[in-house]
């Protein structure tokens, strides 16, 4: 099969469409042949040789940790799948290819109005943005403010907390992107010095809660803002949180988590914005693309149709 594979470790230019073994679904297991991949900077931190501890990551190396597809193989002892399902599920790594092989709790049904290259981008920044309000306890009446909230994992997070009743999302963006944020129903800021202020004024009652997608200095602005640490979460400042006594993020990943937001898609209550949709063999420009770091929504890679 294709995929978009790595046999050294380096810049984007080491990601090259490569001809690799094709697997096979074994007891447990499903096989999706892909139709869409999303990107994300977890690949590119892989993609530079970077690996969880439980993960090997000997060549070649197939980055990709969410798609959307179609079930082709059920593995013996599997239920609630047949092969032509159109599935939509995250993975660690495997997902820039024709073919992956995953197990049946990492799946959930696509709903049909969704198309494929949002499906191919949904579940990663999705998942992250769940569990961070979920652990920030963000529900009904709450004022909540997103860091970096026009990125696909803000996109995710500002929606998510309108739609679990937060009262008012405050989102900070550079100023061209905040006509979108307005669209999403979120109130703007832009980034740098004075946006503790501005965010009072736009809060006067207070922060209930704060996702810091940006870097230290939104972290330090969220503790200044939110009166209870528990309530403030990081994706990108570990090292500062743990200096500051702020929670780390618990990564526990689920279908049930992603049916759910996949049901709150086809409601018309979470929406994604594709920034680029770059064929398979173009894997290298896509992660040149989400390492400048700037940019609305979500980069996918589209795959070749099943036959």
């Amino acid at each position: 099969m294709k995929a978009a594979a790595l046999t050294s470790f380096g810049g984007p230019e080491v990601l090259t469409l490569t001809e690799i073994t094709t697997p096979e679904a074994g007891p447990g297991q499903l096989r999706v042949r892909v139709r869409s991949a999303g990107v994300n900077h977890f690949d590119t931190a892989i993609r530079k040789g970077w690996a969880p501890p439980t993960v090997d990551n000997s060549f070649p190396v197939v980055p990709g940790n969410e798609y959307a597809g179609v079930v082709d193989q059920v593995g013996e002892g599997v239920t609630g799948h047949s092969v032509g399902d159109n599935v939509l599920g995250y993975c660690t790594l495997g997902a820039y290819a024709e073919y992956v092989v995953v197990s049946p709790e990492q799946v959930t049904v696509k709903p049909t109005s969704m198309p494929w290259d949002i499906a191919g981008g949904f579940s990663a920044n999705g998942l992250g943005a769940h569990m961070c309000l979920r652990q920030m306890k963000v529900g009904p009446g709450d004022t909540v403010l997103i860091h970096a909230a026009a990125g696909a994992l803000g996109t995710f997070a500002a929606q998510l907390a309108q739609a679990w009743g937060a009262s008012t999302v405050i989102g900070t963006a550079s100023e061209a992107n905040h006509d979108y944020l307005r669209s999403m129903g979120v109130a703007p800021v832009t980034y740098g010095a004075g946006l503790v202020e501005r965010v009072r004024a736009l809060a006067p009652d207070g922060v209930d809660a704060a996702l810091d997608i940006a870097g230290d200095d939104a972290l330090r602005a969220s503790i200044e803002l939110v009166q209870d640490k528990n309530r403030v979460r990081t994706m990108v400042s570990d090292e500062l949180a743990a200096e500051l006594g702020v929670p780390t993020v618990t990564t526990k990943r689920s279908n049930a988590q992603l049916a759910e937001l996949a049901e709150l898609h086809a409601q018309g209550k979470l929406k994604l914005h594709i920034r680029q949709a770059l064929p398979l063999a173009q894997a290298a420009e896509a992660h040149r693309s989400i390492g400048t770091g700037h940019g609305r929504g979500k980069i996918v890679l589209l795959v070749d149709s099943p036959s």
